[in-house]
C-alpha cells in the first residue's frame, strides 16, 4: 500500500512539473491594470484562469502544451492574443491598445 501511495505521488508531481506556466504583466496607458482582472489561457480546448495582482502581473498554470489563446477580461471587453504553452515557463507581457473603442492586446 505504501508503495502504491508513493507511485501515485510521483505520477502527480510529474504531471504538475510538466504543466506550462504562462506569466507576465498587462499594462494600459503605461500603467499596470488593476488587481482582479481575469486572465484565461485556453490550450487544446481546456481553459485555465488566474487574476492580475496590484502590479498587473498574472500567473496561469496550463496543464496542456501547444498553441493557445490568452484572454483578458478588462473594461467589459475580452481582448485576446495567440500564445504558446511549453513545458517550461514562458513570459508574455502585454500592452492594452484601443482602436475605435475596441481593446486589443499587443505583446511588448
Amino acid at each position: 500500500m505504501k508503495t502504491l501511495m508513493c507511485l501515485v505521488m510521483i505520477l502527480f508531481m510529474t504531471s504538475v512539473a510538466l504543466a506550462g506556466e504562462i506569466y507576465g504583466t498587462i499594462v494600459d496607458a503605461g500603467k499596470p491594470v488593476q488587481a482582479g482582472v481575469k486572465v484565461e489561457v485556453t490550450v487544446a480546448g481546456k481553459s485555465f484562469t488566474s487574476e492580475t495582482d496590484k502590479n498587473g502581473t498574472y500567473h496561469v498554470f496550463a496543464a496542456e502544451k501547444g498553441k493557445g489563446t490568452l484572454t483578458a477580461y478588462y473594461k467589459d471587453q475580452k481582448p485576446s492574443a495567440d500564445i504558446f504553452s511549453y513545458e517550461k515557463a514562458t513570459r508574455y507581457d502585454w500592452t492594452v491598445e484601443t482602436a475605435d473603442g475596441k481593446l486589443t492586446l499587443k505583446r511588448k
